[in-house]
This record gives C-alpha cells, sequence and structure tokens, in this order.
C-alpha cells in the first residue's frame, strides 16, 4: 500500500502513545482508529474505518480490521479477517486463517483456526474448534446462528443456520448440525465407518 503523509503522521502518534509496532511502515491505519494502552501491532496489519481496540491487546502479522471492536486482553491472528459489526469481548482468541463478519464473540471464548464465524452470537468460555463454519447464508436470508456459554463444537463442524446451541452442549467434530442443541447435551451427525479388510485396489 502506498505510505501516505497520513498514514505517517497516524503511526508516529501511536507510537508516542506507546502501541508497540514491529515494523511500523508495513502497518496501515484509518483516519478513526482508535487504540487504548500496552497495544501490540505485529507488521503487515491494516485497519479499515471504525475500528477501535482496548488496552492490552496483540494484534497478529497479516491481519484486516474493519469496523470492529476488540475489547482488553484479546488477541488477534496472525492472518485473522474481522468484518464490520463484530465485537470482541475481553480475553478472546482470534487465530490464524478465522474471519469473523458481524458477530459478538463474548468474554473468554477461543476460535484459534481456519473457521468462518458470520452473523452470530458467541457465549462465554465457548470453544470454536477448527475448520467450523457458520452457514448462515441461505441464498436469500442471513440466518443467525446463538451459541450459548462453555460450549465445544468439535473441529471440522458446519452449524446450519438458524440454529441455537445451549450451554454446556459439546459438539462432536465432524458433524453438520441443523437443529437445536439442548443444554448440558452432546450433538453428533456421522455416518458408520466401514473398514474393507484386505481390499486390494483394482488394477488398470
Amino acid at each position: 500500500m502506498r505510505q501516505t503523509n497520513l498514514n505517517i503522521k497516524l503511526r508516529e502518534k501511536f507510537i508516542k502513545q506507546g502501541v508497540k509496532m514491529i515494523a511500523p511502515e508495513t502497518v496501515f491505519f484509518s483516519k478513526d482508529t482508535k487504540i487504548g494502552k500496552n497495544v501490540t501491532i505485529e507488521p503487515y496489519v491494516v485497519f479499515g474505518e471504525k475500528v477501535k481496540i482496548r488496552h492490552n491487546v496483540k494484534i497478529l502479522a497479516f491481519s484486516h480490521l474493519e469496523g470492529v471492536m476488540i475489547d482488553q486482553n484479546s488477541t488477534i491472528g496472525p492472518f485473522a479477517r474481522l468484518r464490520p459489526g463484530t465485537i470482541i469481548e475481553k480475553n478472546t482468541k482470534i487465530g490464524n486463517f478465522v474471519e469473523v463478519k458481524k458477530s459478538t464473540l463474548k468474554k473468554n471464548s477461543k476460535v484459534n483456526h481456519l473457521s468462518y464465524i458470520g452473523d452470530s452470537i458467541i457465549g462465554k468460555s465457548t470453544n470454536v474448534g477448527a475448520g467450523t463454519i457458520t452457514c448462515n447464508y441461505d441464498g436469500i436470508n442471513k440466518n443467525k446462528t446463538i451459541i450459548e456459554d462453555n460450549v465445544f463444537i468439535g473441529s471440522n463442524s458446519s452449524l446450519v443456520a438458524p440454529l441455537r446451541i445451549k450451554k454446556n452442549a459439546v459438539i462432536g467434530a465432524g458433524s453438520v448440525i441443523t437443529k437445536n442443541v439442548n443444554k448440558n447435551s452432546l450433538a453428533l451427525t456421522r455416518v458408520t465407518q466401514v473398514e474393507k479388510k484386505n481390499y486390494k485396489k483394482n488394477k488398470k
């Protein structure tokens, strides 16, 4: 991206305020970016409009943020994309190759790897496993996924909205969840594994 006078001035302003930037020349701000105390920003981070970051936050390399609020003690990235309408509450982790759009993640929750969270509310102390997606668009409407507190979503799960997963539920890895899940329940959808012994491949 082009080095504008505005960006140079913004970098200087944030450095004077105590923002730690490892490679300031690779970080791009918007004129309305707001950043709290003791914030660390790694290289190649882009801030679009309407980004507010509170205290003790880490933004790791190659992340893109726009229209988001990140509360204190949270970590974002690397390679994260946070889109407009997203609220990240305290002590939350958004990891590598995670995209979040128009969603709220409440405190102490984690989405660590390779996931898409859209039009969702994620409750407190909830873990979303690698490869999980919220299937929020049916071709006409955007539908909501609500995940309550202390839920564990197993890796590679597809959550088909509209959907509510109640507190303390567990979703088994590899599941496609299309119906609401009650609290304190385990939900999973899998076909039976089949094994053919002494199998020989067809020869050409």
